[in-house]
């Protein structure tokens, strides 16, 4: 029997609204800790007032919205499908020769299309947030002024060129705005085919614009020639304060749709792109896992419910959300370190959820 276009809208939103509830939940939960942690924080910081207290945690709220959304989508469907069963609306359903796979469809319609919004639109936006958030948390709670990351021996910068790479080294940051960054005591050497030294550049000043270096009081030196000397020198660079910013900063402040070009720029200047390259197949991979949610919550109410064991429903799928979490920051350590591709890291939790959830549906149900 065919399910109907009603009983499919019925069955879609129901699974969808308990979703969006539970999801509800579980970031108020997380913005009163987040505001309770920032406030203790505050405590000794004069210029951090209530204000910006509240600010910040809401900066954070779709960053955490992202990290929680297949457990909400877990233990939202889990609430449906109890809530139905108990009712005896899935029993009438499949005493009518509805299958499960058929009235499981509008549910996993719904996580594809959350998967899609959250890849589309709330990453984007979580991104854009999140940079705010660690901007004020510099400037008011750890009394930082740069976002740029600098070690006690310095600051190091790559950047490809056309026939190989340039790495830059400078001792101290002078000055740091929107579209510019002043160096001092500026060393440059330059490489062909990667590994084949060609010249070196000593300067007092660097100063990055956009599409340009110029270097102040500079010498240049070539293996075999005299070393010259020049008031002005510029090198041309597809290197940009937000670039660099951002090679230094956590995937997760990049957009989604900012991310493959800045990994073909990573890899084009040498950099090690692994932990964005996880992070963006994450992203990807994010449809398939909450279909995978929804299968395991399927699985874990569709008879056991029936049963009223619902201790073991609560039970299994608390602890199946905290095994996936666990085994994701396994995979993802794994790919950062060189253990799994970066694709396999990304994907294999999804993956592995996706069947874990189809082959006990399998063999729990005979429609």
């Amino acid at each position: 029997m065919r399910i109907s276009p009603l009983l499919t809208w019925y069955f879609g939103r129901h699974v969808l609204f308990s979703i969006l509830a539970i999801l509800v939940l579980l970031v108020g939960l997380i913005f009163i800790g987040d505001l309770i942690e920032l406030l203790r924080r505050a405590s000794t910081r004069p210029d951090a007032t209530i204000g910006i207290i509240i600010q910040m945690a809401l900066s954070r709220i779709p960053f955490m919205t992202e990290k929680v959304l297949p457990f909400g989508v877990l233990f939202g469907s889990m609430y449906s499908f109890w809530k139905l069963t108990g009712n005896q609306e899935l029993v009438v359903t499949r005493a009518a020769g509805v299958s499960a796979w058929q009235f499981l469809l509008p549910p996993l319609l719904c996580a594809f299309l959350l998967g899609t919004l959250q890849i589309t639109a709330l990453n984007p936006l979580s991104s854009i947030l999140l940079q705010k958030y660690e901007k004020l948390d510099s400037r008011y709670l750890k009394g930082v002024s740069s976002v740029m990351n600098l070690s006690s021996s310095g600051l190091w910068l790559r950047q490809g060129t056309q026939n190989g790479q340039a790495v830059i080294y400078a001792r101290t940051i002078h000055s740091q705005q929107e579209n510019r960054i002043d160096l001092r005591n500026v060393t440059v050497f330059r490489f062909e085919n990667l590994d084949d030294f060609t010249s070196r550049i000593d300067a007092a000043r660097a100063v990055l614009t956009p599409g340009l270096w110029h270097f102040y009081d500079a010498w240049s030196f070539i293996p075999g020639q005299k070393s010259t000397f020049a008031k002005d020198l510029e090198l041309p660079t597809n290197l940009t304060v937000r670039k660099i910013q951002d090679s230094f900063a956590s995937p997760d402040t990049m957009s989604f749709w900012d991310l493959k070009p800045f990994i073909n720029l990573l890899e084009h200047a040498g950099f090690n792109a692994r932990r964005h390259l996880i992070h963006f197949n994450s992203l990807l991979s994010r449809p398939l896992l909450l279909c995978a949610m929804v299968l395991i919550a399927a699985a874990f109410c569709l008879k056991f419910s029936r049963r009223r064991r619902v201790s073991l429903v609560i039970g299994g799928g608390v602890t199946t959300g905290f095994l996936l979490y666990f085994f994701t920051d396994v995979a993802s350590a794994l790919g950062v370190s060189g253990g799994l591709p970066p694709a396999l890291a990304a994907w294999a939790p999804a993956g592995i959820s996706a069947l874990l959830g189809i082959s006990t549906l399998l063999h729990l149900e005979d429609g």
